[in-house]
């Protein structure tokens, strides 16, 4: 019988290594430190090993996030200058992934970039995000297959943009002559009641509070109160084209 095929790791040099594997559930990561530390953190620096070892040519992408920056600010907008201040298990393990990407271009003179990216959404985003489970609970209660939605902090801002532009914007970083850093938002922050506020007017409920009911098991141990993002830099080098499009993910996001 003969052994199975096997491939080695030198054979595979791809051009670019996009990683954007994650226990990406801010929730999650208080209950699941551990494992979101080795996923996040360990996962990355294994792969800029196997990178610098087997394949010193090849461009690496790391998908970092604007939780990084927890509640610090640099004149109400976040740069690539703003300090990082995490507040979950979550932001911390992307932190170590974001340095130690830094560590090895500078290091080692590989092609590596981080993309700092702020809140982006599809429709195939999962049930347990905030902007999926609104626009999920929305079009239950229409249907009269529910009565309630359960949520955390109705206050926190977010900066949301659409996936589908962000995905590009990944793939503009890669093309430029030079890796280099980039914060990819709209520039553009609402709450959690905004959102309300669309997706429930876009199925005719105008009073959604007798729907909404506030869940303390939905609230961070340490809150992060808003995210906006300034991404000057990525629009002049990479020409990024990233709206904000809040109405778009509340409707798109509703379809069941």
């Amino acid at each position: 019988m003969n052994p199975p095929l096997s491939i080695s790791s030198k054979s595979i040099q791809p051009d670019e290594v996009y990683n954007l594997a994650a226990q990406s559930f801010v929730g999650a990561s208080w209950d699941q430190s551990k494992l979101t530390t080795e996923v996040n953190s360990l996962g990355v620096l294994h792969l800029l090993n196997a990178i610098r070892i087997f394949s010193p040519t090849t461009k690496f992408y790391q998908a970092s996030t604007s939780e990084m920056f927890g509640n610090s600010h640099n004149g109400g907008l976040q740069t690539e200058e703003t300090p990082f201040h995490p507040r979950s298990p979550y932001a911390i393990s992307k932190l170590y992934a974001y340095w130690m990407t830094n560590n090895f271009k500078e290091s080692y003179g590989m092609f590596c970039c981080n993309g700092v990216l702020f809140n982006h959404e599809s429709p195939i985003r999962g049930k347990e995000f905030v902007t999926r489970k609104i626009s999920d609970g929305v079009a239950r209660i229409k249907l009269g297959l529910a009565d309630e939605i359960r949520l955390g902090n109705l206050d926190s801002k977010r900066d949301w943009g659409f996936a589908g532009d962000f995905v590009e914007a990944m793939w503009l970083m890669m093309q430029s002559k030079k890796p280099e850093n980039y914060i990819i938002s709209t520039g553009e922050t609402h709450s959690i009641r905004d959102f309300l506020d669309i997706a429930f007017d876009r199925v005719g409920i105008k009073d959604w509070k007798k729907y909404v009911k506030i869940d303390p098991r939905y609230k961070r141990p340490a809150e992060l109160f808003s995210l906006h993002g300034k991404s000057d830099k990525a629009r002049k080098k990479t020409r990024l084209e990233a709206e904000s499009k809040i109405q778009r993910n509340s409707e798109d996001d509703g379809r069941c």
